[in-house]
């Protein structure tokens, strides 16, 4: 990555490389991610992942005058080993190391690059949904988030993989979810939107997920099994009951927005990997046109975890007059991006995770 960001949201930075290399064949059999695993195979994958890119920029190390990583908040052995390996590389260049919040950087990545209406500028309302965090949040500028609601239990993205596995689908199940859905009939089973009828912007994801398998099971225990339709069915009236929700929150949030963001123009953005559903984007992008708001989504390359947003991140600090971590700074597997915010009601005992 090189560049920085620059004045009113545009930005002139430019991707070099970002090379991705995901882990689902690892953990296909035991359909969700298991953790040991996960450490294990990035630190095996790290410095190939590494040279990887410096090939593709065609540079060499002699180049690279930061290094940023991603220090949390997530599984903390995979954490770990990033952390490590960046800190051994930012010693042995000499280089300032940046320790970077990963959900900051998903937070930010409209701002790197999206569509349709091109980068976000501050202040912006953004809908974080991926495997493990889901949040609507106030984007006030760099560092200052406000949060306005979020999930007290599954998030959107862990619900399709869990589902996708009670399926039969492959691992990871979002895509494969989704994929299902485009052929099935998001009417023929009437499941639930949790909290629909509360006031305030939280979510909930387990209710729905266990009413989405109570109607697989019975299909199951009436006919012996689920047939290809039953499961596009089941598919598409998931994806339709998260998408409802979702819209539904963040056109909540959206009211919220308007008076954090005084009036200025203002955007609406998605990011995390959930961001890469069709059917999401398009319920948000008419979340944003009834708001007034121009709306923001990250290229599916940039939706998923990928270093790309990391060093995006990193700049957007350098920009903002933030200064480098210290090589002693610690693997976080909970970091909030509202730390004023109340921890969350399913967050657990140690307060929230993000």
């Amino acid at each position: 990555m090189r560049g920085r960001p620059a004045q009113g949201g545009a930005t002139d930075g430019e991707i070099l490389a970002n090379i991705v290399m995901g882990q689902a064949e690892l953990h296909q059999a035991y359909g969700g991610v298991v953790p040991e695993i996960a450490a294990r195979a990035h630190v095996e994958r790290l410095d190939v992942a590494m040279k990887l890119a410096l090939e593709q920029a065609d540079l060499t190390l002699d180049a690279v005058d930061a290094v940023a990583v991603a220090a949390g908040p997530g599984l903390i052995g995979g954490v770990s080993a990033g952390l490590v390996f960046a800190k051994a590389v930012a010693a042995a260049r000499g280089a300032p190391f940046f320790a970077i919040n990963h959900l900051e950087a998903h937070a930010l990545s409209p701002r790197l690059a999206a569509e349709p209406d091109g980068p976000a500028a501050f202040p912006f309302l953004l809908l974080l949904a991926s495997g493990g965090h889901c949040q609507l949040i106030a984007v006030l500028g760099h560092g200052r988030y406000k949060r306005l609601g979020g999930t007290i239990d599954d998030s959107p993205g862990e619900a399709f993989d869990k589902i996708g596995q009670h399926l039969g689908l492959p691992f990871p199940g979002g895509p494969h979810v989704e994929r299902a859905a485009a052929a099935g009939d998001p009417n023929r089973f009437a499941l639930p939107r949790p909290l629909s009828d509360r006031p305030g912007c939280d979510m909930s994801f387990s209710g729905l997920k266990t009413a989405l398998r109570l109607e697989a099971d019975k299909l199951i225990a009436a006919q012996g099994g689920l047939r290809e339709q039953d499961v596009a069915d089941l598919c598409a009236s998931f994806q339709l009951a998260v998408c409802d929700s979702l819209a539904q929150k963040t056109a909540r949030a959206a009211t919220m927005f308007a008076e954090l963001s005084e009036g200025r123009p203002a955007c609406l953005a998605v990011a995390g990997g959930v961001a890469a559903n069709q059917t999401l984007r398009t319920r948000l992008r008419n979340v944003a046109a009834e708001a007034g708001l121009t709306f923001a989504a990250p290229p599916l390359s940039i939706c998923t975890d990928n270093g790309a947003m990391i060093a995006w991140a990193a700049m957007e600090r350098r920009a903002a007059g933030g200064c480098p971590d210290e090589l002693a700074a610690a693997a976080r597997a909970r970091w909030p991006l509202d730390p004023d915010a109340a921890p969350m009601l399913g967050s657990g005992k140690h307060g929230a995770k993000a």
